[in-house]
Parts: C-alpha cells; structure tokens; sequence
C-alpha cells in the first residue's frame, strides 16, 4: 500500500489517504480509533504504525470503494507525524565518504576524518516538511557564505518499534519507506546543528509499505537540480544495509513506532541555492519536486 497524508480543504487536515491507480482516497474513516488533525497529539498516526497489519484489511477494503480523489486538488504532507526522533546514518556510501575529503577541503580547509566513519546522529523532528514545500534556506547561513547541500536519501519508517533488535528480526520492525532529503550545511558545527534547520528534511510523497517496496537493497535512487543530473545510485552499494541499520540503532535507543531513519547520503552531493528546482526519485516509491527559496 501507498499511504499519504493531506490536506482537503472539504475533508479536513492531516487526512489519511490511499494513492490507488486513479488517485488518492480518503480511508481516515476507516480507523478503528479516533482521528486527531493535529499533528502534536496524532497517537492515531503511531497506533497506525504500530498496528499496521491489524487494520490493513480494512484500509484496503476502504481504498478498493473508493471514491479517488485527484492528488492535484488537495495538499499531500510529509507522509509522517511528528515521529520522537529523525535518525540518520553517516558514511554509509563509499564514494560519497570519498567525495567529502574534497568538499570538506573546500569548505573547511581541513579534513575531519571522525566524519568518515559509519555511524547514526539525531535531526530535530521539526525539520520534516512535505513533498509540496519549499526548501528554505536560513538567511544567517546564506549571508556568511557557507554552502548548502542537497542529500536524496532512502528513508526507512518504523512499524514496530523496540530495543536491541536482533538484524535477522530488523525488517519484521519497518512499516514500510519513502523518500527524504537530508539538506546540510558545511561548516565545522555539529551535525545535528547543520541539518535541523525547519525544512532540512522534506520527506515524501508518501510511505509504501514494507511488502510493496520488497528488498530494499534493490532500489534506485536518482536527484537533479534544474534537470542536470547529480545523484544516481544503486542502494545495493550501501556500505550498512536497512536490517543492520535498525538493529544498530536500536542497540542504543528505543525505536518508537513512527521514528524515521535516513539511511545515508549517495555521492553526487552539491551545493543548492535559492530559485533552484530539486527532482529526486526512488523505483517502487515516487517523486518529489520541490523548490528551493
């Protein structure tokens, strides 16, 4: 399944919806539990995640009725509400732990090799925006000529949550994955610093389900700015695959249903600036196109 979450200026915000064939509809109705639009107290959206394969059935049975709505008349958000934490993974792409050494000599005139190792750090869950938003880049960074760049990343969405995780176990614990962009500045600040601005993290256009989405070492994932090509990659190549990933994540924090995980930036990283258009695809899951200001 596809799952999306909109806005409709008839049915209301933060709506659940189903991209079928001919469009999205409206399944909100078919929660067992009580729908609340606002995204701060949405345990709807967790229990959701959590309980995913006891409500399937009927989400389904609700999708297959339809009535489909055209996704062009409603505003798709980013297909997750405020998850306890953003994950993501560092180094996890040979050639993009290859390419910094140039880009921090050019930014920093120095190479902080502590970076080049494969770990996970935290982004502020604030800094999730919507498939259908700008990307805003901070006047401070812009104005002290720092460079900012652009990350598309496979983005992992959490099910079933949990401690110590066993990898074998790991992918049983996905909900299912969409599509993010990891926006970063270049400066000697620490990392959550450089990428916990509000709108350093689009995400969407929605979350395919685990089953749908199958092996997710066997997508691609592909990023242009204004057309010209500048990631394209097999996630094949990911140095730390997605079962490893939970587990190891989970072997230092709780993974609450709903928490988002990036599973690390593919080479090709560049820097954006405003008026920029940034298109970026992953197979089995979607597009997103979004503007930079």
């Amino acid at each position: 399944m596809k799952l999306a979450l909109f806005d409709d200026a008839r049915l209301g915000a933060n709506r659940l919806g189903v991209l079928v064939e001919d469009g999205l509809v409206d399944v909100t109705a078919s929660l067992p539990w009580p729908h609340d639009p606002d995204p701060l107290t949405a345990g709807w959206w967790r229990r959701l995640c959590r309980d995913f394969a006891d409500v399937r059935e009927e989400l389904e049975r609700a999708a297959d009725k339809g009535p489909a709505l055209d996704p062009a008349e409603v505003r798709l958000r980013a297909p997750v509400l405020n998850p306890s934490k953003i994950v993501a993974c560092a180094s996890n792409y040979a050639d993009h732990v290859a390419e910094m050494h140039g880009v921090q000599e050019r930014t920093l005139g120095k190479v902080e090799h502590w970076m080049m190792n494969f770990d996970v750090f935290l982004k502020a869950p604030s800094s999730i925006s919507g498939p259908q938003d700008d990307i805003v880049l901070p006047d401070a960074v812009v104005n002290a000529g720092q460079e900012i760049h652009h990350e598309s990343e496979l983005v992992i969405v959490i099910g079933t949550g949990g401690r110590d995780i066993p990898e074998a176990d790991a992918l049983a614990h996905v909900l299912g994955y969409t599509i993010g962009l990891d926006i970063t500045v270049r400066s000697a600040a620490d990392r959550s610093r450089r990428k916990s601005y509000d709108t350093f993290s689009p995400l969407g256009p929605c979350v395919v389900t685990a089953d749908e989405v199958g092996d997710p070492s066997d997508l691609r994932i592909r990023l242009t700015v204004n057309g010209e090509e500048r990631q394209h990659v097999h996630t094949a190549t990911l140095i730390t695959k997605v079962p490893a990933i939970v587990a190891y994540a989970s072997s230092m924090m709780t993974l609450l249903p709903g928490d988002v995980i990036f599973t690390g930036a593919p080479p090709g990283v560049g820097p954006i600036e405003r008026g920029d258009r940034l298109d970026t695809h992953i197979t089995r899951i979607g597009a997103m196109r979004l503007n930079v200001r």
